[in-house]
C-alpha cells in the first residue's frame, strides 16, 4: 500500500512540474516572439590609415575608452568588434561598458564587464568580426556610453573608423577599471568596436545611413554628437510614434560608390554595413560626389553618371530583398567647391534627376534643394558650409536633419 501510495505521489510531482515546465517554455517562446536584436549604433569599418593610427603609446597591452551616443534605449544588449581588414591577430584581454559622466571618466557603479562565450578574453583572428555575450544593462535613449578595452597583442593593421568626431583616451597598461582616466593621450579616431545590439520589443527598428564624409559629420563639431543623422535621431526619439526607431551612421569619409576613395566602395561594403545590421527596416542613401569629383575629362561624366545610376540600382534591389525600404538622397551643391567644373556639375545633375524621376526609391530626400542657396542653384548656402562650399557646417547639418519628414518611418 505505501509502495503505491508512493507511485501515485511521484505521478503527480512529475505532471505537475511537467505542466510548470512546459508553462516556462511558452513563455520563453512567447518572449522570443515579442522581442528581437535591433542595432542602435554602428560605425563603418576601414582599414586605418599610417596618419590615424593610434598615438603613442599604442593599442598594444594599453587600455583604450572610447565613447559613443546610442540611439535607441533596451535593458539588455551586445557588442560587435573587428578585426576585418587585419592581417593578424588582436587580442582584447578584456572589455567592459559604463555610463559616462563627463569626457572619459565613467560611472563605476554601473561599468559591466563583457564576455565571448563565458570567457572575459578574446582573440580576433585576421579578418574576423565578434559579438559579445548578451548581458543586462539599463541603456537609455541617446545616451553616451563609455566602451573600455585592455588589450593584449594587436595586429600592425588596424581595422577602425577614423572620422568618429568623438574623443577616445589611451592609457599605458591595465587601467580597465580606471574611473577618471586622468592623464590620458587623446585621439579623435574609433578602433575595433563596430557595432551595439540591444534587445528590443518586436516593432522596434532602425534606419542606415550609408554615405561619404557629409554622413560621417566633416564639419559637425567634435564630441558634440551633431551629424546630420544625430539631428535625426533626437528627433525620432522625441516624436511618440516614432520613439523606438534607431539611427545607424555608415558614412567613411571619403568614401566612393563605384572606385576610389577612401575605405571600400559603398558597393563593396554594402552587404556587411547594411544588410548585416539587426532591425533594419530603413535605407537612406547619400553617396556619389566623390565618385563625381574623380572624374578626369569630360566625356567620361556621362559614363560615371550612369555608373552611379546602375550601383544604386544594385543597392536598392539588395535591401527590397531584404524587405528594407530605400530613400535616395539627391546630391549637394558643390559650386565653388574644390570639385567645381561644368562637365562635373552635368553629371551631378544627370545623377539628381534620375534619383528624382526615375529611380526605384521608395522615396526622395532632396538635399540638393534644401541646401541649395536658391532656386537652381548649384551653390550651397553661404551660412550653411564649412568654408569649402562643399561640407555642411553645424548649421547645415542641422537644417538636413530637421527637414526630412518624420512620416517616412512611420
Amino acid at each position: 500500500m505505501e509502495t503505491k501510495m508512493r507511485s501515485v505521489l511521484l505521478l503527480i510531482l512529475l505532471v505537475f512540474f511537467g505542466c510548470k515546465s512546459d508553462q516556462a517554455s511558452i513563455k520563453v517562446a512567447e518572449k522570443s516572439n515579442t522581442e528581437n536584436w535591433v542595432g542602435t549604433w554602428a560605425t563603418a569599418q576601414q582599414l586605418v590609415e599610417p596618419n590615424n593610427m593610434p598615438p603613442t603609446p599604442g593599442l598594444s597591452d594599453n587600455t583604450l575608452r572610447q565613447i559613443i551616443r546610442v540611439s535607441i534605449g533596451g535593458k539588455q544588449m551586445r557588442l560587435r568588434f573587428s578585426n576585418i581588414f587585419s592581417d593578424q591577430p588582436t587580442f582584447l584581454k578584456s572589455v567592459s561598458v559604463a555610463n559616462v559622466v563627463n569626457g572619459a571618466i565613467i560611472d563605476e557603479k554601473t561599468q559591466k564587464q563583457l564576455s565571448f562565450k563565458g570567457n572575459s578574453a578574446i582573440t580576433l583572428s585576421p579578418e574576423q568580426e565578434m559579438f559579445s555575450d548578451a548581458f543586462d544593462f539599463p541603456l537609455q535613449a541617446g545616451q553616451l556610453l563609455a566602451i573600455t578595452i585592455h588589450y593584449g597583442k594587436t595586429s600592425q593593421k588596424v581595422s577602425g573608423h577614423p572620422g568618429s568626431r568623438t574623443t577616445s583616451y589611451i592609457l599605458e597598461g591595465d587601467k580597465l577599471n580606471n574611473e577618471t582616466f586622468s592623464g590620458a593621450i587623446k585621439t579623435d579616431h574609433w578602433y575595433t568596436i563596430i557595432g551595439v545590439d540591444v534587445k528590443a520589443v518586436k516593432n522596434t527598428a532602425n534606419v542606415v545611413c550609408l554615405g561619404n564624409s557629409i554622413t560621417d559629420g566633416r564639419g559637425s563639431g567634435t564630441n558634440k554628437q551633431n551629424r546630420w543623422t544625430d539631428i535625426l535621431s533626437a528627433r525620432l526619439s522625441a516624436n511618440k510614434s516614432t520613439e523606438r526607431i534607431g539611427v545607424l551612421n555608415l558614412g567613411i569619409g571619403g568614401n566612393c560608390v563605384v572606385q576610389g576613395g577612401l575605405g571600400p566602395t559603398a558597393l563593396n561594403r554594402f552587404d556587411r554595413d547594411v544588410l548585416s545590421q539587426a532591425g533594419t527596416k530603413w535605407l537612406i542613401i547619400l553617396e556619389g560626389i566623390n565618385d563625381i569629383g574623380g572624374i578626369k575629362r569630360a566625356e567620361d561624366g556621362p559614363i560615371r553618371a550612369q555608373e552611379l545610376i546602375d550601383a544604386y540600382k544594385v543597392m536598392i534591389d539588395k535591401a527590397h530583398a531584404k524587405g528594407i525600404k530605400v530613400y535616395g538622397c539627391t546630391i549637394l551643391p558643390f559650386e565653388k567647391s574644390f570639385y567645381d567644373t561644368p562637365y562635373r556639375q552635368n553629371a551631378r545633375d544627370i545623377v539628381n534627376a534620375w534619383i528624382r524621376n526615375d529611380s526605384k526609391y521608395d522615396a526622395i530626400i532632396d538635399f540638393d534643394k534644401i541646401m541649395a542657396s536658391d532656386i537652381d542653384s548649384k551653390i550651397i548656402l553661404s551660412n550653411m558650409h564649412d568654408g569649402d562650399f562643399l561640407h555642411p557646417n553645424e548649421l547645415g547639418y542641422c537644417r538636413m536633419g530637421e527637414a526630412i519628414d518624420l512620416d517616412l518611418f512611420k
